[in-house]
C-alpha cells in the first residue's frame, strides 16, 4: 500500500501564508490531508513509483526565483518520509528548471538531461530514470512544482503524461488557492486586516491563557511591547498610505522573525507590536527583542514599487524600533486575579518601551518581576 506523507501542520500552514485576497469558502480542513490527496490523485492520473509537491517558502521569498528554496511538503514512495521538510535550491535541477521558467517539463531519461541533479538520488539510494514535472500556481504567481518519478510500468514518462498532470496542475492550483482562502476566513476573526499579524482582541485572549497556563506550569512567560521610531516622519513626508505599507512591511518582517510555535505576535494599535512568548525564560525574550530590532534597523522599506504603481522610496535607516520585554515570573503564590497579572505585565512592557524611546530609542529595555528597568547590550 502506497503511504503518502506531508509536514506537520504546523509547519504546513506557514507555507499558505501568501498575499492573496479571495471569497472565503469554508473554514473547515484538514491541510495536510488535502495534500495528500492531491498527490494520491496526481498518482492515479499518472501511475509513478514515488512523487512530491514542493512549495517555495513565502516568508523568505524573493523576486528573483532561482535564489529561493523549494520545500518539499508532501510525498508519496521510496524514502518519501525522509524527504518530507528538507529544501532544494530553485538553481538545480529539473524542479528547479520547472519553478523558475514556470513551464511543464518532461525527462524520459534523465542521465542524458542536462537539467537532471543526482544528489538526492545519491543521498536515498535512489534511482531516478524518467521524471514529469508542472508548476503549481497560486493566482498568478508559481509558487512551487508537482513532481512524478519513474512511471510505474517501468517505461519512460510520455507528452500524453505530461499533458494529463498539467491538466492536473489546475486542480492543484485550484485545491490550494481553496485551501488558503478557506485558513483566511477561519483566521480572519483574529487578524489585523493591514499587517496580517493577529488583533488586539486575540492577543488579549492568548494572553490572559499564557498566564493562566503559566500558574499551572510554574514555567517562566516574556511579553515584548514594541514602538515604531519615526513612523510619525514617514507619515508626514511620504502620505497615510506609504506609512500603511510600512506597517504591512513590518508584519510580515515579524512573520519572519518570529519563530516559536506557540508564539503570538499581534498589532495592538497604530504603529505599536506585541508578542506573546509563553514558556520562554528571560534572557530568550530578550534575544528576539534584540533580533527584531535589529531586523528593523537594518530593514529597507518601500524597496519595490507599492500600492497603485507608487515607486519605490528605498526607506532605509529611517524606521528604528523601541523595545520593552517585561518578565512574568510565577514562582510565587499570588493574590492576584489573571486579569490584574495581564494588567501588571501589559503595564511594565509598555513602561519599559517608553524607557526605551526616552534613551534615545532603537533600544531594548527590560522589566523584570519586582526590580528597575535594564537596558539591553
Amino acid at each position: 500500500m502506497i503511504q503518502f506523507h506531508s509536514l506537520e501542520i504546523p509547519e504546513l500552514e506557514r507555507f499558505l501564508e501568501r498575499h492573496k485576497s479571495g471569497l472565503p469558502l469554508r473554514s473547515d480542513f484538514d491541510l495536510d490531508l488535502v495534500l495528500r490527496q492531491i498527490l494520491q490523485k496526481a498518482n492515479e492520473f499518472v501511475p509513478s513509483e514515488s512523487g512530491s509537491i514542493l512549495l517555495d517558502d513565502p516568508f523568505r521569498k524573493v523576486a528573483a526565483r532561482r535564489e529561493n528554496e523549494l520545500v518539499f511538503i508532501a510525498t508519496f514512495g521510496e524514502a518519501g518520509r525522509d524527504l518530507v521538510g528538507q529544501s532544494l535550491s530553485a538553481r538545480f535541477g529539473i524542479v528547479g528548471q520547472v519553478y523558475q521558467t514556470g513551464t511543464p517539463y518532461l525527462s524520459a531519461d534523465v542521465q542524458e538531461d542536462t537539467f537532471f541533479y543526482p544528489d538526492i538520488d545519491r543521498k536515498l539510494g535512489h534511482k531516478t530514470h524518467s521524471a514529469v514535472c508542472v508548476p503549481i500556481y497560486i493566482g498568478k504567481h508559481v509558487c512551487g512544482v508537482l513532481e512524478l518519478i519513474n512511471k510505474l510500468t517501468g517505461a519512460p514518462f510520455t507528452d500524453r503524461d505530461k499533458t494529463l498532470l498539467e491538466i492536473f496542475a489546475g486542480y492543484t492550483s485550484f485545491t490550494l488557492q481553496n485551501a488558503l482562502d478557506s485558513k483566511r476566513a477561519h483566521e480572519l476573526a483574529k487578524k489585523d486586516d493591514l499587517t496580517g499579524l493577529f488583533n488586539d482582541r486575540w492577543f488579549n485572549v492568548r494572553l490572559t491563557e499564557t498566564l493562566a497556563a503559566a500558574r499551572d506550569s510554574g514555567l517562566p512567560a516574556a511579553l515584548l511591547f514594541m514602538d515604531l521610531d519615526q513612523f510619525k516622519a514617514v507619515n508626514d513626508c511620504y502620505g497615510h498610505l506609504a506609512g500603511s505599507q510600512v506597517l504591512r512591511e513590518v508584519g510580515f518582517l515579524l512573520k519572519r522573525v518570529v519563530q516559536q510555535e506557540t508564539a503570538t505576535a499581534a498589532r495592538y494599535g497604530g504603529d505599536e507590536f506585541v508578542i506573546i512568548l509563553p514558556d520562554t525564560e528571560l534572557s530568550q525574550g530578550i534575544r528576539l527583542a534584540e533580533e527584531v530590532r535589529q531586523a528593523i534597523a537594518a530593514a529597507t522599506f518601500l524597496d519595490r514599487e507599492w500600492g497603485f504603481n507608487n515607486p519605490p522610496l528605498h526607506l532605509r535607516n529611517m524606521i528604528s524600533a523601541s523595545i520593552g520585554v517585561a518578565e512574568h515570573a510565577p514562582d510565587k503564590p499570588t493574590n492576584l486575579s489573571i486579569e490584574q497579572e495581564k494588567s501588571d505585565l501589559l503595564r511594565r512592557a509598555d513602561a519599559a518601551m517608553y524607557r526605551a524611546k526616552s534613551l534615545g530609542k532603537n533600544k531594548v529595555v527590560i522589566s523584570r518581576a519586582g526590580e528597575e528597568f535594564v537596558v539591553s547590550t
